[in-house]
């Protein structure tokens, strides 16, 4: 995977932003939310592993309000276990793909417990290894648990950076590399949460709130939408 993300950091494509506005756009994203919080509740790394696994094509909401119960008799491979499947479907049936995403829960638990000791690693490579959890969801929880400077790529975030030129990319992937080689060390850690609140809360998909955008001098999107005549 490593030889293949080099090949692509070769063919980046190019930011339609300087230096100095990257900076300054990240700068004003510090000043606004020094320190942003994802919005997944949790209650130790392994909850927090499982949310993010259960967030896929699902709404933060959605997942808190099913993980709330789940998490209160749950909060360790060894309880997920022995919850056993047919009880963590139960908890879990108000999201989305549930069924599949209890069967990984319950398979990923099983393999922390015979192959880590209980504990979540903290590599991606061995985060990947685990059922139901991809690059976007091991970013996540390396970034959140372990304070490692990773980007996770959602729909906001690709949107974002799109939209704004700060990493145009066809690919998640294209996206995550083209900010891991762009977005200053300083601001690295919090920088995929910047991009995905203000992704879900103001560049949004139909129509984006230019108005009160506090990167709007930065952003590259145009025309910019104004507020509507009440």
């Amino acid at each position: 995977m490593r030889v293949k993300e080099n090949n692509l950091a070769k063919k980046l494509t190019r930011s339609k932003l300087n230096k100095q506005q990257i900076y300054d756009l990240f700068a004003a994203f510090h000043l606004s939310d020094p320190k942003p919080k994802g919005e997944l509740d949790y209650v130790n790394v392994f909850t927090l592993l499982v949310a993010v696994v259960l967030s896929a094509q699902a709404t933060d909401v959605g997942v808190n309000k099913a993980t709330k119960s789940l998490f209160e008799i749950a909060d360790t491979p060894q309880k997920m276990v022995s919850l056993g499947l047919e009880k963590i479907t139960e908890h879990i049936k108000s999201i989305g793909l549930y069924r599949n995403k209890a069967k990984n829960v319950l398979s990923l638990s099983k393999l922390l417990i015979s192959e880590f000791n209980s504990e979540v690693p903290q590599t991606r490579d061995a985060l990947e290894s685990l059922p139901g959890v991809g690059r976007k969801t091991a970013n996540v929880v390396l970034n959140i648990a372990f304070g490692q400077p990773t980007i996770a790529v959602d729909t906001h975030l690709f949107r974002v950076s799109n939209r704004t030129g700060l990493a145009p990319g066809k690919t998640p992937l294209d996206v995550e590399l083209g900010l891991v080689a762009r977005v200053p060390k300083e601001f690295s850690l919090h920088a995929h949460h910047w991009l995905i609140l203000h992704g879900r809360y103001i560049c949004k998909a139909r129509k984006p709130e230019c108005y009160h955008c506090i990167i709007e001098q930065y952003c590259r999107f145009s025309p910019k939408t104004e507020q509507a005549n009440n």
